[in-house]
Formats: C-alpha cells, structure tokens, sequence
C-alpha cells in the first residue's frame, strides 16, 4: 500500500513538474527554429532543422557581452553587500545585548511589509540628489541591505549552539572572529540559499536598472531583451527565434548557480524554520 502511495505522488509531481518546466523547454527549443516556424499552426515542438545562427544573431541584434557584464558586475556587487551587511547586522540582532534591540528587529522586518515598487519614487530622488544617476552606483547602492537576509540569516545564527561561542571568546576571539570562524561555517547554508535568492532576484530585475539608468552603456541583460522586442525587430517585426535565443543564454547563469547550490537550499530553510 505505501509503495502504491509513493508511486502515486511521484508520478503527480512528475506530471506537475513537467508542467511547469514547459514553459522554459518551448523557450529552449523555440532558439533554435527558423522565423517562419514559430508561427506554423498547429504548433510545431521539434523543429525541422537546428538554426544555431540565432545564437549569433543575438550578438548581432545588440551588444548582450556589455549588457551581460553589467547584469553580472550589479548582481555581484549587490549580493556581496547585502551579505556582509545582513551577517553582521544578524549575528547583532541574534547573539549581542543591547538596548533597544527587540524594537530595532520589528522595525526591521516591519520593512518588509512595504512593497518595493513603493520605494522606487524616493529612491530615485535620492541618487538624482547625489548626482549618481545613470552611474553603477545607481543599480546598486539602493539594495545594498536586505531586511530579509537579515531575518533569514538571524534565525540560522539563533541554532548555532552558545557553548561554541563561549568556547571562542574563551579562547580570545573578538565578535568578527566569532562570526567569520563560528557563525558563518555553521550558518552557511542558510547563507549560500539567500545569496542565490539574492542573485535571481537581482539579475531578473527590469524595472530599477529601466528607471536608474538612460544609456545604452549601463543597460542589463532585462533591458536589453525588452529593448530586443520592442525596438529591434526589425522589418519582419519581432524576431522570437531569436528573442528565445537570447532568453536561452540569459536565464543559463541562473540554472548553474542553482545546480551548485541546490543542495544547500533546502538544508538552509529547514535551518531557518521558514515555510
């Protein structure tokens, strides 16, 4: 009876999974038809010859080697600040005594009740103020903090045993030396999964990187395909081959990252007692 139970629910989340990764396999195979067979009815998946050209012609139709570089510099640099700042401010708010700290965390997470399209019309006040618009600095010193890498990575210090961090301060550890040799190595899971919730967040993002910046120069690579379908279409209108081409490779980085760490992803939220 439990081997028919478990056949059932795998079998239905075979199925469920299938349809959800639809989507993405029309994509894939859509970057490689020629243009007339996208729009053959009824459709056809398998197409009748493989056009590896659209690849090329995605380098062709706009420079994507500058729009990857700063998609890829912007989401690191992104990622990178808002894990030292969320560890540090965890490791605060989890380990340390202070005055005030229960209503410093509410006001913390109370952040993130607030919607963060709301955010962008100051936002952008604030970097025209401080003359970095349409600079680097204007894709990424907005999200150099995060209110949920702060939450998450707090709860991942709140399991780290205190005996290991007496054990340190014992042995004449200062709290950076606790956090890099204790908190961190024991924490790390839960680390590696909000970096690459970080890093999807970021590098999809559309609309700052289209408010924050004017110049072909600073364009991402979700600028940079919108710009594909709306502008570069060329006579034939729209080329979706090669639109798909370049949806392909975009989305590639983001496959990788999650199979280096797909491991860790659930071991990390299981740590953090998130659902």
């Amino acid at each position: 009876m439990q081997t028919l139970q478990h056949s059932l629910i795998v079998a239905f989340l075979s199925v469920l999974s299938l349809f959800m990764a639809l989507p993405f396999i029309w994509m894939f195979v859509t970057s490689f038809k020629a243009y007339d067979e996208v729009f053959v009815y009824p459709p056809q998946f398998i197409p009748a010859t493989l056009h590896w050209s659209n690849f090329a012609e995605v380098m062709k139709a706009a420079p994507f080697g500058t729009y990857f570089r700063n998609s890829v510099s912007m989401t690191i640099l992104i990622t990178v600040f808002q894990l030292v700042s969320s560890v540090l401010a965890a490791y605060a708010f989890a380990r340390m005594s202070f005055k005030g700290r229960q209503a410093m965390f509410l006001l913390v997470l109370s952040t993130m009740m607030v919607p963060i399209y709301v955010t962008f019309i100051p936002n952008f006040l604030v970097i025209k103020q401080l003359g970095i618009f349409n600079t680097y600095w204007a894709l990424i010193v907005p999200f150099g903090a995060s209110a949920f890498g702060i939450f998450m990575i707090r709860q991942a210090f709140l399991q780290v045993p205190k005996e290991l961090e007496e054990a340190a301060t014992l042995d004449g550890c200062n709290h950076l030396q606790i956090i890099w040799h204790v908190m961190v190595p024991l924490s790390m899971s839960s680390i590696l999964t909000f970096a690459l919730i970080s890093i999807i967040s970021h590098y999809n993002d559309f609309f700052w990187p289209l408010v924050a910046t004017n110049s072909e120069e600073l364009r991402t690579l979700q600028v940079g395909l919108a710009s594909m379908i709306t502008d570069e279409g060329g006579s034939q209108g729209t080329q979706w081959n090669v639109v798909m081409a370049a949806s392909s490779l975009i989305i590639l980085p983001l496959i990788i990252a999650f199979v280096i760490v797909q491991k860790h992803i659930i071991r990390g939220i299981a740590t953090t007692g998130l659902k």
